[in-house]
């Protein structure tokens, strides 16, 4: 009886365990593939860190110092990937079609902040948006919107 008790709450401490780290993934590999925008024209630019920070606290709800936090975990991440794959696969994961739609929309805000579009940022954001299946109609409406 107490084992089965015990392993009642065990199991409840995992799933909200597990649910947490599910957020924690997907929030990191949205805010990867934004650092990735940002990194895409080989150019450390204050506006497009200052968009993205503002991004991810406005679309996650964080405060300052949770996107500081986040931020530096996601660009740990990016600097170990290899490959846009394993942050793609959690978007398409966990992500419905209008979630992936904004995280395009976010990506071409990354993008535009500085005020200019670099051909390697349009074709990371293209590669993401075939990736997490986003149609091209949707895709060039995005980027047509988010243009200055």
């Amino acid at each position: 009886m107490i084992g089965a008790l015990k392993a009642l709450f065990e199991t409840d401490s995992r799933r909200e365990d597990s649910e947490a780290q599910r957020q924690r993934r997907i929030r990191l590999a949205a805010a990867a593939l934004l650092i990735e925008t940002a990194r895409a024209d080989f150019t450390q630019d204050a506006q497009e860190e200052q968009a993205l920070e503002q991004l991810l606290s406005r679309a996650l709800q964080l405060d300052t110092e949770e996107v500081h936090e986040l931020v530096a975990a996601a660009q740990a991440r990016v600097d170990e990937s290899t490959s846009l794959y394993e942050f793609t696969r959690v978007i398409n994961d966990h992500y419905s079609a209008q979630q992936k739609l904004q995280l395009i929309d976010a990506m071409w805000s990354v993008a535009y902040a500085d005020g200019d579009l670099d051909k390697y940022e349009e074709h990371l954001i293209r590669q993401v948006a075939e990736l997490t299946y986003v149609p091209h109609a949707d895709y060039i409406r995005s980027k047509l919107a988010a243009a200055p």
